[in-house]
């Protein structure tokens, strides 16, 4: 049921009503602050400049001026996922510029909370992913609807028509390869 109104409120407000955007963003918000903390676990608090409310609302006002057909709430999580990592991007380039890469923010990537954890930067972060998308676009986009959207398995499978099983492998691999390249770069 929630998928459904998620969905319906979701094209109400890109039809022009204001209050089916209110509750559709309260739908979705817990959702998309516990991806947005989730990827913005800084090692410095002095440089937190974006915070997940932040990183979610700015998200938020991205996608709802975009004119995009909402399929369901997996492809607005999706598209939630592009708009976050292209904010947190942005941001890091942003402090990078401004500091020579001193305040630039850096990133977990992980299984889960307390598992492998491997400390970066967004931009080299963000340098992988993109080597990873030439090479295999599946992967890449398995890692920014999880990391960058906090997409379930699940989700992540309906998404991109595969199994749950093949979105394991594939968040393995990512891993694997952004690992690697990470380390290489450093």
């Amino acid at each position: 049921m929630e998928d459904e109104s998620l969905t319906q409120l979701l094209r109400d407000a890109r039809d022009g009503d204001p209050a089916a955007g209110n509750r559709a963003y309260a739908l979705i918000y817990r959702r998309l602050h516990t991806a947005a903390r989730q990827q913005l676990r800084l090692r410095s608090e002095r440089h937190a400049t974006l915070t997940p409310t932040a990183l979610v609302n700015e998200a938020w006002l991205k996608l709802s001026a975009a004119q995009y057909e909402i399929a369901d709430r997996e492809h607005y999580l999706a598209m939630a996922s592009a708009a976050m990592r292209q904010i947190v991007v942005d941001a890091a380039r942003a402090r990078a510029s401004g500091k020579r890469g001193g305040d630039a923010v850096h990133v977990t990537l992980n299984e889960e909370a307390g598992g492998d954890e491997l400390d970066v930067g967004v931009l080299a972060l963000e340098d992988a992913l993109q080597r990873l998308e030439k090479l295999d676009a599946r992967l890449a986009q398995v890692v920014q609807y999880r990391y960058f959207g906090g997409l379930t398995e699940d989700e992540i499978a309906r998404l991109l028509g595969v199994t749950d099983r093949t979105v394991r492998r594939d968040w393995r691999k990512a891993r694997a390869f952004l690992h690697a390249e990470i380390r290489g770069a450093s």
